[in-house]
């Protein structure tokens, strides 16, 4: 007990830094906009809350395993269900995570590192996924373990709220909002204050603070399950953050880079997109010629990768076609040598919700 209350009574906001000075700079200019700044808190989240919906839902569902791909998220929040039984739980933790976001950004006013928003973000992330129904939203009152680790988190209840009202009296004191949102990713999962789910309303509350401040939102872009997963057990077994540090970073840049307002100057084009480019056009042009919805397209972009592209780089790839179909619009698809009558016949089919 003294070592697992020791790591987070080490911690003192303003005084520590997980964030070292010269990273928080970085990811400041990154992903703050003087004009956000002066607006109204959520402001900055809700001019891309679209993308955000589907990034952030995608990509946490995904660090916990979910195997929907870009495409069969988009096309389930659309729907709000989905036809197959097989994949129900995959489907209601995106779907959680779709209320849980929508929480976070429609009154901004009302959250914060407190009990009300913790508590009723895990309750809308854990809904109808938990043995016991009313675990959604409480406090756990039973041991737990984390797989893989024999780290112990506490098991006495009392301990538990007390520890849980401290990371929130920390987190809600830290002025940076940067170093807030890292501090919630460290210690929300390191207490596990319930009994499943905990990692997950980590990242979610992650972004309160670059919610309040208008700062681009944290949605986990690009991070490798497997670099998370590892960064986790750092914390767990070592109380160390920097792998976790390492992680966080690359997110918020990359997320920073997707939501920033443009900027003077050219990104580095992405390798791995230069080396698939002509194999991405194909595939592009197959999806609008073939007039597949989005169900049909991911089925068809997933066999197409299991044959033609390395393991490692399949889902980055897969990924990198759902993107750019998901971006298609009159404007832009000339440059996948398509014609206006295959567009629009294409584009009755994609945007048809059913």
């Amino acid at each position: 007990m003294d070592c697992q209350r020791g790591f987070l009574d080490a911690y003192q906001p303003n005084v520590t830094f997980y964030l070292p000075e010269n990273l928080r700079a970085e990811l400041h200019r990154a992903g703050r906009s003087d004009n956000m700044a002066r607006l109204p808190a959520g402001t900055y989240v809700r001019t891309v809350f679209n993308r955000v919906l589907i990034d952030l839902s995608w990509n946490s569902s995904r660090l916990e395993g979910n195997t929907f791909s870009l495409l069969e998220t988009d096309r389930l929040l659309a729907l709000g269900r989905s036809s197959d039984p097989s994949r129900m739980l995959e489907a209601r933790m995106i779907l959680n995570h779709k209320d849980a976001i929508e929480f976070l950004v429609e009154a901004p006013e009302d959250i914060g590192f407190n009990r009300f928003t913790i508590l009723n973000l895990h309750a809308m992330l854990a809904y109808q996924l938990l043995a016991k129904t009313y675990d959604e939203g409480r406090l756990r009152r039973v041991p737990v373990g984390i797989g893989g680790c024999n780290y112990l988190p506490p098991d006495i209840p009392q301990v538990i709220e007390e520890c849980f009202l401290t990371v929130l009296d920390k987190a809600g004191a830290i002025r940076d909002p940067l170093e807030a949102a890292f501090f919630s990713m460290v210690h929300l999962p390191y207490l596990q204050p319930f009994v499943d789910v905990n990692k997950r309303v980590s990242r979610l509350a992650a972004n309160i603070p670059l919610i309040l401040e208008n700062m681009a939102p944290l949605t986990f872009v690009d991070v490798p399950v497997r670099d998370y997963t590892d960064a986790m057990l750092a914390v767990y077994e070592l109380n160390r953050v920097d792998l976790l540090r390492d992680v966080f970073a690359r997110a918020y840049r990359a997320s920073a880079g997707s939501y920033g307002e443009v900027r003077q100057g050219l990104r580095p084009p992405d390798a791995l997109h230069l080396a698939w480019n002509e194999a991405l056009r194909d595939q592009v042009r197959a999806v609008v010629q073939g007039r597949m919805d989005k169900a049909t397209a991911a089925e068809h972009l997933r066999q197409w990768a299991a044959g033609n592209v390395p393991a490692p780089d399949r889902a980055r790839v897969v990924e990198m076609a759902e993107r750019i179909l998901l971006a298609l619009y009159e404007r832009n698809f000339a440059r996948y040598r398509l014609r206006p009558a295959e567009f629009a016949a294409w584009e009755a089919v994609w945007t048809r919700v059913v």
